[in-house]
């Protein structure tokens, strides 16, 4: 707590020597509709979601997809009907879509069709920029190719459905400026195909997506260690970008950048909303793409070239996941903390509704400063920003430390701020205090699919 007061302090100090004068405030403003939003989750709505997925038996990829009753297909069509449902009490402002691709693979030996189910809230004045929300409808049992026997998948992943089913009804009736979009995949358990089926579609339709939540075993706060623990929720996100070049790359290790990726600052704003938005909840932040050795659907998101974070329990069960049910072990719905899981619900719901009323990240950011006692930050501006905010923290912080608002500007001096010493970014504010995530400069930090390369140079 003093070292957030000691940060506090930093943001409120003057901005020395420019002469740029602003009205923007100082600190991060809070809204009192994210206060709201973030009370707003129903352990209702998320058991009921829960009951309803585990009663289709399995839901494995390569199962029944005829049945009304059970397997995949029965799943994905309750789950189409319920976004069409909270379509029509918004009055028709979700989109339904079953984008499918045809697979085949060594968990998938016979040419199989995963479709992923996507409601999508246009933007009001955005459109084009995406956040986006999935978690993967599939299970499994130990036998990843067991068909037959019944695999609830209550936690894994029916809470990660459950929670952007809920985060679509709490969002459907609030303004979003850009477009939200709420996606159950299937196809994860088998090799990360729903994942790409969206990321491909996302790319083929032109998605600017500035952030994809994969919310991934959200629902248990009870770990194998017998650590009850209903206070923290963990954030993955991956150090450097996996759509780097080697051009890129060579820069980044000369000038920084490794722990500055999209992805990794789209985790820190997580972190800074539920600071301030859920005072009983603590994200931490985990410098991993994912688990180790595990995957999730965000990769293919990584890969195509969009910012992207793993939401995971804080402390895991391994008896509850991919078990065939028998005496202590089974994803079963007695394993949900249903408590915990309005929480994460919360987090999420309340980063869409952020980044869809802030502006876009700022475009183009850089740095100079070589020889020089002052560093002069730049960047492009956005459409729909008031102003920006300059950041600068320790190159071993795992936060940002210092920010400055510095008006409708495209560029900024922070006099005795010797840029060897910082790393840096930008942040975007709109009019109404939203603000977007940091960006770090250079290609490394960019919230730009397939930044530019021209003119960089390795070494200095």
């Amino acid at each position: 707590m003093l070292l957030r007061r000691r940060l506090l302090l930093c943001a409120l100090l003057p901005f020395a020597g420019t002469g740029l004068a602003t009205e923007l405030p100082a600190q991060p403003v809070e809204h009192p509709e994210l206060h709201a939003l973030a009370q707003a989750p129903s352990e209702t709505e998320l058991r009921a979601t829960i009951t309803a997925l585990v009663g289709f038996g399995t839901r494995h990829t390569l199962s029944e997809t005829r049945s009304g009753t059970r397997g995949i297909g029965a799943a994905r069509r309750w789950v189409k009907a319920r976004f069409e449902r909270i379509g029509q009490d918004c009055g028709g402002c979700l989109e339904v879509i079953t984008p499918s691709q045809s697979f085949t693979g060594e968990r998938a030996p016979r040419p199989v069709e995963v479709m992923d189910v996507v409601a999508i809230k246009r933007g009001s004045s955005d459109p084009d920029r995406v956040i986006v929300i999935t978690g993967h409808l599939d299970s499994r049992v130990t036998d990843v190719m067991d068909t037959t026997h019944d695999a609830p998948g209550a936690n894994d992943d029916a809470s990660g459905v459950a929670a952007l089913i809920e985060a679509a009804r709490l969002l459907s009736r609030q303004d979003n400026r850009a477009t939200l979009v709420f996606a159950a995949l299937s196809g994860e358990e088998q090799g990360l195909y729903g994942g790409k089926v969206l990321a491909d579609y996302a790319v083929a339709h032109g998605w600017r997506v500035e952030a994809e939540l994969n919310n991934d075993i959200v629902g248990n706060s009870r770990g194998q260690n017998g650590v009850h623990d209903n206070t923290v929720v963990r954030v993955f996100s991956e150090g450097t970008r996996s759509n780097e070049t080697l051009k890129q790359a060579a820069y980044r290790r000369y000038h920084g950048g490794e722990v500055d990726s999209p992805s990794r600052n789209l985790a820190r704003f997580m972190d800074r909303l539920a600071e301030a938005y859920l005072p009983d909840f603590d994200v931490r932040m985990v410098y991993r793409t994912d688990r180790y050795g595990r995957g999730g659907d965000q990769v293919p998101f990584l890969q195509a070239g969009f910012p992207a974070v793993r939401v995971t329990e804080g402390h895991e069960d391994y008896t509850r996941q991919h078990q065939d049910l028998r005496p202590g072990y089974g994803d079963t719905l007695d394993g949900i903390d249903f408590r915990y899981l309005a929480r994460v619900t919360a987090l999420d719901a309340l980063t869409m509704a952020a980044l869809s009323r802030a502006p876009a990240p700022p475009g183009a950011v850089d740095i100079k400063g070589a020889l020089a006692t002052d560093t002069t930050v730049s960047w492009h501006k956005v459409p729909g920003a008031a102003g920006y905010r300059v950041h600068w923290r320790d190159t071993t912080a795992p936060l940002w430390q210092h920010a400055r608002a510095v008006g409708d500007v495209d560029h900024a001096v922070l006099e005795d701020v010797v840029i060897d010493d910082w790393f840096f970014g930008v942040s975007s504010l709109s009019a109404d205090g939203y603000e977007s995530p940091v960006v770090f400069p250079g290609d490394a930090g960019s919230f730009e699919r397939s930044p530019p390369v021209a003119g960089q140079k390795s070494t200095p």
